[in-house]
């Protein structure tokens, strides 16, 4: 048998995905700030793109209607956008009339600030970091007296302090492996920064950070002590009675000294926590309009773009290189305000699919909340589960119930009583909810006690276990941990 080589013609089909497409993708999944850092990144880095400053009376525009110097083309369905060539592609940017697109753009001169802040400090200077738990540290250790070597120690140890403002025994014993010194040297100085602010840090477990406090609230030996010392399994049971036998004292006097313990921080290290807040800001708004909901777009802060009036001139008498570059961040440009677009319309097709779909919670609240899947959404729009998923990650909506995320109202089914009709699992947790917040402290709800309300008031039939697993996801603690005695 020979071996031959030959040119051969096949024709197959294969999915294009080209940066263009995998941008429009990206942009759909970002968050609002998000997306506000990549248009900035993408007009620091294309020259063609520019953001438009002046107000206009299209600000107000329909969600269908695209201002003439934003888009010179009507934008693809995102469906179709998955299953576009690179020559589909070329054809459509190739169709474009350019000369007409620059004529249609409007160019204008931001304001100039003059001189008149020459002499203010710049922002940058006035930016100031957040003090975090190892700072507040370290600068008690510089101003405490300690010698050169436990000073070095120290600073060892602060570095390895954990997010609650707990030294573990793990860290201990690797510093002392690493600096090849006794365990007792080590210790003396953990003792030491256990002096410092905020009480109870640098405590190797929950009880001796309990007994540092106390002890700085000056109740040394007394019966707050003892209970933590000896009794704080019992203390989070709610066993208050079993340790007023032990200690042989009234439960009066227990009760008080537990009230004093629960006044305690179990994590001192929380209150120098440097991560900031996240703040929320819609990406739509829905507002009740008589009978009716009218839903909006926030377009706040999101930059308008539109093409630099510079290269209209400019592109007449460029060639070569130079003129290849033009175009090709001018392709560049309309795709990505093209993509942005295509966006913003998603994001409303879904929104008013899930308005469809949920209206009684719009209406009435969380207890209303059906059970919806995004298959019926996307099905809804004619779009794919996918592009559903990445519309409703991190975007927010500001309804007359609250602010929630898009993925709040996808939620599975809980089967009534007589299974003629489903409940969302989020509309079960609202009931847990609100019947511990209604409970008698002395006498919390078991989970088998709220099995049966719920059953009882809302004709639903689920599971202890199902109770249970939703009450630790809202974190609240079993009924055995609830019970207060006073």
């Amino acid at each position: 048998m020979s071996i031959q080589l030959r040119q051969t013609q096949r024709l197959s089909q294969s999915l294009v995905m080209t940066p263009q497409l995998q941008q429009a993708i990206k942009l759909l999944q970002l968050s609002r700030l998000e997306l506000i850092d990549a248009i900035q990144q993408e007009v620091t880095e294309n020259p063609i793109l520019e953001e438009q400053l002046e107000q206009n009376d299209e600000a107000t525009r329909d969600i269908g209607t695209l201002p003439e110097y934003e888009v010179p083309l009507e934008a693809p369905k995102v469906e179709q956008d998955q299953n576009t060539t690179t020559g589909d592609e070329q054809k459509a940017i190739d169709a474009v009339d350019w000369e007409n697109y620059f004529e249609s753009t409007r160019f204008a001169l931001p304001p100039s600030s003059g001189d008149r802040h020459e002499d203010l400090p710049s922002a940058e200077s006035l930016l100031v970091k957040k003090p975090d738990l190892a700072d507040h540290l370290l600068w008690q250790l510089s101003v405490s007296d300690f010698s050169q070597d436990e000073r070095h120690i120290a600073a060892r140890l602060i570095g390895d302090i954990d997010e609650r403002g707990y030294l573990s025994d793990e860290v201990i014993t690797q510093v002392v492996d690493e600096l090849k010194i006794p365990y007792d040297d080590v210790d003396a100085v953990v003792r030491k920064l256990q002096e410092f602010d905020p009480s109870g840090i640098c405590a190797r477990h929950l009880r001796e950070c309990l007994v540092i406090q106390a002890i700085h609230l000056g109740h040394n030996q007394d019966i707050v002590y003892q209970i933590i010392d000896r009794f704080l399994p019992q203390v989070e049971k709610r066993h208050l009675p079993v340790i007023a036998r032990e200690l042989n004292i009234g439960l009066e006097q227990i009760v008080e000294a537990v009230k004093i313990i629960e006044q305690m921080d179990p994590k001192p290290g929380r209150q120098y926590d440097s991560e900031d807040p996240r703040y929320i800001i819609p990406d739509i708004y829905v507002y009740k309009n008589g009978d009716d909901f009218a839903i909006v777009l926030n377009e706040d802060g999101l930059p308008k773009l539109k093409v630099s009036h510079y290269y209209k001139e400019a592109m007449q008498h460029m060639n070569g290189v130079a003129k290849n570059y033009v175009q090709e961040k001018l392709r560049s440009a309309v795709w990505l305000i093209r993509s942005i677009h295509q966006r913003q319309r998603t994001i409303y097709k879904v929104m008013e699919s899930i308005l469809k779909f949920q209206r009684d919670f719009f209406e009435r609240g969380v207890t209303h909340l059906k059970p919806l899947v995004l298959r019926q959404v996307a099905e809804d729009i004619g779009m794919h589960e996918s592009t559903v998923s990445r519309v409703t990650s991190n975007k927010y909506a500001h309804t007359p119930q609250g602010i929630f995320e898009l993925k709040y109202f996808f939620s599975s089914a809980v089967s009534s009583v007589d299974g003629t009709t489903d409940i969302a699992a989020e509309a079960v947790k609202d009931h847990i909810k609100s019947f511990i917040e209604h409970e008698d402290n002395k006498k919390p709800l078991s989970d088998q006690c709220l099995v049966g309300l719920i059953h009882e008031r809302h004709q639903v039939d689920v599971a202890r276990r199902t109770v249970a697993k939703y009450r630790e996801m809202m974190g609240i603690l079993p009924s055995a941990k609830r019970r207060r005695l006073y």
